[in-house]
């Protein structure tokens, strides 16, 4: 994109992670080919080369993994807890030695850019299995009872957007309480997922209590139906959401779902408009709008709504697409040809519907799978840019006069996520977040993440909690 500098290209080196030709499923500690020697290509969306050939989990490698976490649940669950605790904290360390190498594996699967990567997902990744091991010897003062047990098995199933932060998101919390896991990783990125199974190896895991199933919705809709997993953990989309809650229905499953949002992004009139424009662009074009959470939808009062949007175009224009390995890129591409033509179709549809469409001079590379970030605004409730997750870099602005209209208006949705506060009265912060539907509330910030707060939402972005003690809850039986 233009800018008033020119950046010479600081590319982070590909040498530093080694990806091997083929992988296997991993299952009671050792790599394995699928029973019935399916294999899916694994393709960088940046580029669209092939990094690797990966084993396809079906319902008999699904059997296979939950007969290895059932096997290892007797000696894992007896552990005491501080014995636990070594494994994770040894597992910490170890991502922190290889997160150079894991952040270019992210990035070369995932398309985001290398700065997000290596500065956002890693070190929180690491944040996640060094809080969690810290509670391993404390659950009886965690606040649900003495003596909580682990429940078992733990079947979880987690996106693409964030790989192996959400893979440390559920299998931390897991392996702190004393239950065995069985993971299927997206199949547009299960790389990371794959190392991480290395990794447990590394650490000297015993066997079976982490499994690493790749494979496709077959798969994960194997393992949340299998009749001996006791806790079923999903990231995703409301529509997979639904179906594994109805799914789960009748058992004794336990289930957490944290699903879609079309998170409102709230700037008053006595805002300090630089650092709102920040906290809008972190917002919404942060992993190319690839997060649940984003702020997606911006309610800005009327009376700075154009002071606002010219800081703002002016902020777009100077952000940096291309390759998610130069340190330089703030935009990298899409994850999939899939959600790159659902984000098309949405974009074109606000457009057709009425709103106004706004992007940056941007040239987009040959080759990949990219999209330019997009501004529509003289956007209405009605609009379907307004509704409906584009889960893509398009913002959607819409005006309030009164803080009752900017509530109304973010509560307006099927989605209870996120939200964000942009004002320098703390009153009003106080005030408006304690009437807004969502689970996540920042103040003059956005997309703030710690191991120590609980994260999930309400209404159809699921529920549940994960992280903080809160995140404890799901794999204990209380």
């Amino acid at each position: 994109m233009a800018s008033l500098f020119e950046y010479a290209p600081a590319p982070e080196s590909r040498a530093v992670v080694d990806i091997a030709p083929s992988y296997g499923l991993f299952i009671d500690g050792e790599f394995a080919e699928a029973a019935d020697g399916k294999v899916f290509k694994s393709v960088s969306p940046s580029t669209e080369e092939v990094l690797s050939e990966v084993a396809r989990a079906g319902e008999a490698d699904v059997e296979r993994a939950v007969r290895a976490a059932r096997k290892a649940f007797e000696k894992w669950s007896a552990l005491p807890g501080a014995e636990r605790a070594k494994y994770l904290f040894r597992i910490a360390r170890i991502i922190q030695e290889r997160s150079r190498e894991l952040a270019v594996l992210e990035t070369l699967d995932n398309g985001k850019p290398i700065k997000e990567t290596r500065d956002a997902d890693l070190p929180l990744v690491a944040a996640h299995f060094f809080y969690y091991a810290g509670w391993a010897d404390k659950l009886d003062h965690a606040g649900f009872g003495a003596n909580p047990r682990p429940l078992g098995v733990a079947g979880q199933v987690i996106p693409w957007n964030f790989p192996l932060l959400m893979l440390a998101w559920k299998i931390a919390p897991a392996l702190a309480t004393g239950n065995t896991v069985v993971l299927k990783p997206a199949e547009t990125t299960p790389l990371s997922a794959l190392f991480f199974a290395d990794i447990c190896r590394q650490a000297g895991l015993p066997k079976g209590v982490v499994n690493i199933l790749p494979g496709y919705g077959d798969a994960g809709a194997a393992l949340v139906a299998h009749p001996d997993v006791n806790k079923v953990a999903f990231t995703g989309s409301t529509a997979v959401g639904k179906e594994i809650a109805r799914t789960v229905a009748g058992t004794d499953k336990k289930l957490t779902l944290e699903l879609g949002g079309k998170g409102a992004n709230i700037v008053f009139d006595d805002a300090p408009i630089d650092q709102a424009v920040e906290g809008i662009v972190t917002g919404i074009f942060f992993n190319q709008g690839q997060v649940c959470c984003a702020g997606s939808r911006l309610l800005v009062q009327e009376s700075i709504q154009e002071e606002l949007l010219d800081a703002l175009k002016r902020r777009l224009s100077t952000l940096r697409l291309g390759d998610p390995l130069d340190k330089n890129t703030d935009i990298g591409a899409i994850n999939s040809a899939e959600q790159l033509a659902r984000i098309t179709a949405l974009a074109d549809q606000g457009e057709a519907e009425g709103a106004e469409r706004w992007s940056p001079a941007c040239e987009l590379p040959a080759s990949g799978y990219w999209f330019a970030p997009t501004l529509f605004t003289n956007v209405t409730q009605a609009h379907t840019i307004a509704r409906d997750e584009i889960f893509g870099p398009a913002l959607s602005v819409l005006t309030f006069r009164t803080p009752d209209e900017a509530v109304a208006k973010a509560n307006n949705t099927q989605y209870g996520l996120s939200a964000g506060i942009w004002t320098e009265k703390g009153s009003r912060i106080l005030a408006v977040a304690n009437k807004l539907r969502a689970g996540v509330v920042w103040a003059n910030t956005f997309n703030k993440f710690d191991p120590t707060s609980p994260f999930g939402g309400y209404k159809e972005s699921g529920f549940g909690r994960e992280g903080g003690r809160h995140g404890l809850e799901a794999y204990l039986d209380v």
